[in-house]
């Protein structure tokens, strides 16, 4: 954990750059070493072919990060990592969402029940 899974609709593909997204966001979210463990971050994004935005009549656009991330980490830092993961995709967005109706948005889930996992990466970083 954190698991960051970005949702976008597919008018979005040819200007939206998504691979540059997803970078941005891990960059952005590793300043925060003490909050971010390098080893459990995951970044991904799902294309959304089949959608409906407001009544449908427009070509509408949105992007839904969800963010999950494991609990014990404290208002302070939540806050700090959804400010650097929200505003990276409002930045990233910003061209776009000045010349197209456009809607962006990020959720936290904090999951403090146990989650199962098994993951060596962590390895990598410790040594």
């Amino acid at each position: 954990m954190p698991h960051i899974i970005i949702e976008y609709t597919k008018n979005l593909v040819e200007e939206g750059d998504i691979p540059a997204l997803l970078q941005k966001i891990n960059d952005a979210l590793l300043e925060h070493p003490t909050i971010i463990p390098i080893g459990g971050l995951r970044t991904r994004a799902i294309r959304l072919d089949e959608y409906v935005v407001a009544d449908g009549v427009q070509d509408d656009a949105f992007v839904h990060a969800t963010m999950k991330l494991g609990g014990g980490r404290t208002e302070e830092q939540l806050q700090l990592v959804g400010d650097a993961a929200f505003n990276t995709i409002v930045e990233h967005f910003q061209a776009i969402f000045d010349k197209r109706s456009l809607a962006l948005s990020l959720e936290m889930q904090i999951l403090d029940r146990p989650t199962y996992k098994k993951n060596n990466i962590h390895l990598r970083y410790k040594k």
